[in-house]
């Protein structure tokens, strides 16, 4: 039986994740301190690795099951696998360390597909979610143990293996005297609301709907594929939101749903936002005002998930923005007129890099998951009780 020996008071590892948002993987090395919510996380260094339009091309198709079959799953399967190695290696050498330095390796995977609810027609269609990128690839290739694959646990007794990050959130972001919601904007938005002086029991959280996901395929399919994002949300300023448009998005049933809740490119991918086109040329909408009304989409669906989940429950003094979406000024502008009573702010803000914290996060996962510690958050993805989610490769 494999068991996990530490030498020291702290270890040094890479957390490695790639969103929904397929634009690349974010390579987080850090120091940690301890385990549980009492760990102390370090930043050593934080590495990206853009994906070239070619491979981003072909993971979209393989979240449509249209263009997806199981041969380029399978192929896939291995190819990112040695991308996630490849950005670990680098991670590690910029940081001025050695692979023989870092204790594990803890991968979120490439999601292609997240079904939470069985399919009412086709009984083999069953509660499930897949997350490419093998981890005894990931493990050969750097020489480290390799954690990953934590969304099935969770399902097995009953969550829906999502949202992962609030158990993180909590040791990164609570706060003794401040109520704060952590709102990641990857390809989808996630929120975690953590009351003030909370303890994971008193922990909320779910997907609010499409992040960058709708707004990243807008600007690409107008562009037809110069563009993959509007940068700082330059474009979306030069337009105006389509009011009719905008409440039609909003009308998905998927905003009234209670949570726990989680959702992705199966609902909000390539069909939504073809049909979401189609309708805004249909309206004659200049170019500028479709991309304002995916923009303002987001912005009104994680302000509306803001007031009608979070607040009845909780007060909330900040709003803290992390993932690509941070960057995007104009919707970070929204989001401030929307919420006006609460302090708008980035994770770069507090003094951790936007883009990093789930990289940095799926560490901490990775972490308690050695120590044989429960790091799922019940109240957020519905799950039965705690459990220890992961997989374990070795090297």
């Amino acid at each position: 039986m494999f068991q996990w020996k530490q030498e020291k008071s702290y270890v040094y590892a890479v957390g490695l994740m790639s969103g929904t948002s397929l634009d690349g993987v974010d390579a987080a090395v850090v120091r940690i301190d301890g385990c549980g919510l009492e760990s102390k996380v370090e930043l050593v260094h934080y590495y990206s690795r853009p994906y070239d339009d070619a491979l981003r091309g072909r993971l979209k198709e393989l979240c449509d099951p249209v263009s997806s079959d199981v041969a380029k799953i399978a192929g896939m399967n291995v190819y990112i696998a040695e991308r996630f190695a490849e950005a670990a290696i680098e991670a590690v050498r910029e940081a001025g360390l050695r692979m023989s330095d870092i204790a594990f390796i803890s991968s979120h995977g490439q999601t292609i597909w997240h079904m939470p609810e069985t399919s009412p027609t086709d009984p083999y269609l069953t509660r499930s979610t897949l997350q490419i990128g093998d981890l005894s690839v990931i493990a050969k290739r750097t020489g480290c143990l390799t954690v990953g694959d934590y969304r099935p646990a969770d399902m097995a007794v009953g969550g829906q293996g999502a949202p992962l990050v609030p158990y993180g959130d909590l040791i990164l972001f609570r706060h003794p005297s401040k109520g704060r919601l952590l709102q990641n904007i990857g390809g989808i938005g996630n929120c975690t609301a953590i009351p003030a002086g909370a303890g994971v029991e008193d922990l909320f959280a779910f997907d609010t709907g499409p992040g960058n996901m709708i707004m990243d395929q807008v600007v690409f399919t107008l562009t037809d594929g110069q563009m993959s994002y509007d940068s700082e949300g330059a474009w979306a300023a030069q337009g105006q939101p389509d009011v009719e448009l905008l409440e039609w998005m909003l009308s998905n049933p998927y905003f009234a749903l209670q949570p726990p809740k989680s959702t992705g490119r199966e609902l909000f991918g390539a069909s939504y936002t073809a049909e979401f086109i189609e309708m805004a040329k249909a309206r004659e909408l200049e170019a500028a005002d479709i991309v304002a009304t995916a923009t303002a989409f987001t912005a009104r669906s994680i302000a509306n998930a803001c007031r009608d989940f979070v607040m009845p429950r909780c007060r909330l003094d900040e709003v803290i923005v992390s993932g690509g979406g941070a960057h995007n000024r104009t919707l970070l502008r929204q989001l401030a007129e929307l919420l006006p009573e609460q302090a708008i702010l980035t994770s770069g803000e507090l003094g951790l890099a936007d883009d990093a914290k789930e990289a940095v996060i799926f560490a901490l996962l990775g972490n308690d998951f050695l120590r044989g510690i429960s790091n799922n958050v019940t109240a957020a993805t519905g799950a039965s009780r705690p459990t220890v989610m992961g997989k374990l490769a070795l090297p």
